[in-house]
């Protein structure tokens, strides 16, 4: 980002050096009846107007993944049963008889389990949105002509709070072999809950830096209108580092890494439980940078012909996508892979005041 906005500073820094002297277009001297640059400074207000786009989860376990079951707790056998599956009474009833008794099915019981559902699932419903902000803005205008100018938009990288919507789910669904499949399968099928998304105030934040660049028309004649009005059209940059996660949200994506891992383990009966597994998890959080096309209507009000007052609306179609990753350090697996569009799609409101030079 620095190579980019370095560029174009420089670029605009060295346009009228590298112009001829004469040029009526780059100059640092003054236009005919006009002033060559322009800067201001004032609010700007940040209203995203993007929706949440469901979140698209896929993880280290494939369809059919086979893996024991391990020791488990009868309960959490009954518990699972799939509420659609054909019953097989003999081993339900056997498992239902050592959950009386609060027991366990051990592990030379249990056998095998093939999983599934686990492999890639969208979670509708569910994404993240940004929320409005307000920062200090700064604008510079070099003119070509008292009619044509190029404007740099900038401003203080204000941190931009991320609201979650929605509740994650894991559609959890197996094939279980107790005694071998001697006496029958068993179906299990659950909706797992993973993390709620806005279980708090903001699901995460991030430092926003989107600097804009555009050409713009303005209206009227320097010297004889006091109220110029202008369009313009350009190009956004948006990167985003400093992302932090909500703590809530990360300690259940830390579960859930434990829970991808107790299959791999082959322990999935542990998995059913929440329990930890020999796994050091670490979330990762990224945000991917992006350009969108930005159109600007405002207007200008001199004071004098060095003081004057600027207002403008600008609107950008920005989208990026978030990108959250759960990884066992000690394996370097990556275990779950999450991402999501951010529509961001910003209207921009600024009030300032600037000086002509």
């Amino acid at each position: 980002m620095k190579k980019i906005l370095g560029t174009f500073i420089g670029s605009m820094a060295l346009m009228p050096v590298l112009a001829h002297a004469d040029s009526p277009y780059f100059s640092l001297q003054e236009g005919d009846g006009f002033k060559r640059f322009s800067v201001s400074v004032g609010a700007l207000h940040v209203m995203p107007q993007g929706k949440a786009q469901p979140v698209r989860v896929n993880t280290a376990i494939n369809e059919g993944y086979q893996s024991k079951v391990g020791n488990i707790q009868a309960q959490t056998v009954i518990d699972n049963l799939d509420p659609d599956r054909r019953p097989n009474r003999f081993v339900e009833g056997l498992v239902r008889l050592i959950g009386a008794f609060g027991g366990q099915v051990s592990s030379g019981l249990s056998g095998d389990s093939y999983v599934y559902g686990l492999s890639e699932w969208d979670n509708p419903g569910t994404g993240l949105e940004a929320d409005d902000v307000t920062t200090l803005g700064i604008m510079t205008n070099y003119f070509f002509t008292d009619n044509v100018s190029f404007e740099m938009k900038a401003g203080i990288p204000p941190k931009v709070d991320i609201k979650g919507k929605g509740t994650i789910y894991a559609p959890f669904a197996a094939v279980a072999t107790p005694l071998g499949g001697i006496a029958g399968n068993l179906n299990l099928a659950n909706d797992i809950r993973i993390t709620d998304l806005a279980q708090s105030s903001k699901a995460a934040e991030a430092r926003a830096w989107t600097p804009a660049f555009e050409f713009q028309y303005h209206f009227g004649k320097t010297g004889v209108n006091k109220f110029r009005p202008y369009v313009g059209v350009g190009l956004m940059y948006a990167y985003f580092n400093e992302l932090e996660m909500d703590k809530g949200i990360e300690a259940d994506l830390v579960a859930a890494g434990h829970m991808i891992q107790n299959i791999i383990n082959q322990n999935a009966g542990a998995s059913l439980e929440m329990k930890d597994s020999n796994g050091r998890m670490k979330v990762d959080l990224e945000a991917t940078d992006a350009f969108a096309p930005v159109v600007t209507a405002g207007f200008t009000y001199d004071f004098n012909e060095k003081w004057f007052a600027v207002g403008s609306v600008s609107y950008a179609h920005l989208q990026n996508e978030s990108k959250i990753t759960v990884i066992n350090e000690n394996t370097g697996q990556t275990l779950i892979n999450s991402k999501a569009d951010v529509e961001i799609n910003p209207i921009l409101a600024y009030a300032g005041i600037g000086m002509r030079f």
